[in-house]
């Protein structure tokens, strides 16, 4: 075992605030009662650039001369008082298994958080992906970025393909780590 990993432990907790356009945010650990810094390029290590409030997530931590900071995520998991969607295209959803949904390779075009949607475009199709700011949130995301590569579980709805599931291209749930 390396020094680094002798230095380092895991740890679980919750989201506390994370706020990409400075970089950075904190988890109040399960564990203890010191918060935790999480750098936004620890979080861009695991594959995404934003993380829902209040998320799950496991991390490895170290303690430093200016307390204690995430190393490495683990797992993030969705907000515990995450409530499913219930836009018109997304109804159709409940009844339905995600998980049974295949995973596809898209691109965000745009998303906009004030606005609360976005969308991406699967490689290889034409059309574009609705993606709405309460399926990111439920996904584990509290933003995206345009040009991101992000896997998608994808419903056909009344209006056209609507995303239900955002994964970080990279995750080990997507099967890309």
């Amino acid at each position: 075992m390396s020094e680094e990993e002798e230095a380092t432990q895991l740890m679980h907790g919750q989201v506390k605030w994370f706020d990409p356009s400075k970089g950075f945010g904190f988890i109040v650990s399960d564990e203890s009662d010191v918060d935790v810094l999480l750098h936004a390029n620890v979080l861009r290590n695991f594959g995404q650039s934003s993380i829902a409030d209040g998320a799950g997530i496991a991390v490895r931590v170290q303690k430093t001369q200016r307390g204690v900071q995430a190393v490495e995520v683990v797992r993030i998991d969705p907000p515990e008082n995450a409530t499913f969607p219930l836009p018109e295209q997304a109804a159709e959803l409940l009844g339905e298994d995600v998980l049974a949904l295949p995973l596809e390779p898209a691109r965000v075009k745009w998303f906009d958080k004030g606005k609360g949607f976005g969308f991406a475009n699967v490689f290889g199709r034409n059309e574009d992906v609705f993606i709405h700011a309460e399926v990111l949130r439920v996904s584990g995301f509290a933003d995206l970025d345009s040009g991101e590569a992000v896997a998608l579980r994808i419903l056909n709805g009344k209006r056209g393909r609507m995303a239900v599931q955002v994964l970080a291209w990279e995750s080990p749930e997507s099967g890309r780590s």
